[in-house]
């Protein structure tokens, strides 16, 4: 959510334990030469009752991994499978990270605190299991530009500094090295389902299914939707939901995730785990965000095709419990959904209130067009025709249907959005890299938190959180 999170009593929770056996492995973080926090989430840490923690105590748990009390007593490196750019890889899992801790917040929902660069695995290959620190300043960047937006996303948590020198092909090596610590709803990937599928293991498949189906609840599938009392037809459905939903959320906000993987995929509907990512600065279809991506199948205009075809990837693996035909059902329910979750946020985005899938079709369509031939930078587009003002010509007769919202907001009234464009990223790394000023990347977090008060809570599919 955009705006502050309530505070909540510190919760700890591990139903993962059950799993634990066949769903990952006990690892130990690397001994790091020094940690150094860099970036503490205090407002999420308040919302999970962690805010409290002294510093010394949060580099104890954030920066050399100690079991926070009552959780996990060792950390789980998960294991997984995945299309790789649609490749089958079954080499893959939790490489450079771990499931730290669970527990609950104030609503009760199950949260997971887990890592990325905290060092090598059984799964972690060739890799050095490591981040680097500019790997981790992008995350922040990426998480607080989209919650102000209105995307689920993990919330960057934590960043420690480790005092490496890390080698790398795609950045100037050496370059500082961290440990980054994320907050979600749960580290459950559709490559979770597809390992269990290529080892045939339904005992464990059902398990997997009614674990998600209570730790991440929604509402039932539509009345006449085949098999609609079958668990694994039931998730199929909230997946469905979910990542129709989440592709909507990408395309509102202009940006481009670059790797959309089914291990990158969570069952929560939550977007996660940021490598290539960018912005768009301008709207086109056919923008890329990973240099490797040659063949543009993850550009911006086909992140919905690739969501919808790793709910395809979804839907073979229930088939280990499940009949197709009704997954088959749920998975015809993607457009539509992605469809009207689309018209929700655009509206959402303008400040007007929605009115309805067709006229809202036509008002996005109106937009798309609009800003592609103005060439139009999205977030300086929606800042501008906020509320219906501003309208080119070719715009006002569908917007002057729209209804404004209330927008008290002083953000709405100093003339400039803001944005998260590449050459800003790399300003705030440079001042990083080169002076070891972080004012810069504070200040930016600060703006776009403000940003999401302005905006406020985004619209979700009904039944979920």
């Amino acid at each position: 959510m955009p705006s502050a999170p309530e505070p909540a009593e510190y919760r700890p929770d591990t139903p993962i334990l059950d799993l634990a056996d066949w769903l990952g492995d006990p690892v130990d973080a690397a001994p790091f030469p020094r940690t150094q926090t860099r970036f503490r989430n205090d407002r999420w840490a308040t919302a999970i009752g962690l805010g409290d923690l002294t510093d010394e105590q949060w580099t104890k748990h954030f920066g050399r991994f100690a079991p926070l009390e009552g959780n996990l007593p060792r950390p789980l490196a998960l294991r997984y499978h995945g299309h790789q750019f649609r490749v089958y890889n079954p080499e893959i899992g939790d490489g450079r990270g771990f499931l730290f801790a669970q527990l609950r917040d104030g609503d009760g929902r199950l949260l997971d605190l887990g890592t990325k660069g905290s060092g090598q695995t059984p799964w972690s290959r060739d890799g050095d299991g490591r981040l680097t620190l500019k790997g981790g300043v992008r995350e922040i960047l990426a998480t607080e530009m989209l919650e102000a937006l209105g995307v689920n996303t993990s919330k960057t948590f934590s960043i420690t500094e480790t005092g490496e020198e890390l080698m790398r092909s795609d950045e100037p090596s050496p370059t500082r090295s961290a440990v980054m610590t994320r907050l979600s709803h749960g580290h459950i990937r559709i490559g979770t389902f597809q390992r269990l599928l290529a080892l045939e293991e339904k005992a464990h498949m059902e398990q997997l299914v009614a674990y998600c189906f209570e730790q991440f609840p929604g509402p039932p599938p539509p009345e006449d939707a085949p098999g609609r009392d079958e668990p694994a037809v039931q998730l199929m459905h909230l997946v469905v939901e979910r990542l129709a939903d989440l592709a909507a959320s990408w395309m509102v906000a202009g940006f481009v995730h670059g790797v959309l993987n089914t291990d990158n995929m969570n069952i929560s509907g939550e977007s996660f785990d940021y490598g290539p990512w960018r912005f768009l600065p301008q709207w086109q279809p056919g923008f890329t965000a990973a240099y490797f991506d040659h063949a543009g199948l993850y550009a911006f205009g086909r992140q919905p095709e690739a969501l919808h075809w790793n709910c395809g990837q979804f839907a073979i693996a229930l088939r280990l419990i499940a009949d197709a035909p009704p997954l088959i059902a749920a998975m015809e329910r993607f457009g539509p959904l992605y469809m009207a979750a689309v018209g929700r946020r655009w509206c959402w985005r303008l400040g007007v209130q929605s009115r309805g899938f067709e006229e809202d079709a036509r008002l996005v369509g109106a937009c798309e067009a609009a800003m592609a031939e103005s060439g139009d930078q999205p977030d300086a587009f929606f800042y501008r025709l906020r509320g219906g003002r501003n309208a080119e010509e070719s715009l006002t007769p569908i917007l002057s249907d729209y209804t404004p919202v209330e927008d008290s907001h002083e953000y709405w009234s100093e003339g400039e959005p803001e944005s998260m464009l590449i050459e800003e990223v790399e300003a705030i790394w440079s001042a990083i890299d080169e002076r070891d000023d972080w004012q810069p990347l504070s200040n930016k977090v600060e703006r776009l938190r403000r940003m999401g008060d302005a905006h406020g809570p985004a619209p979700r599919p009904a039944g979920h959180r």
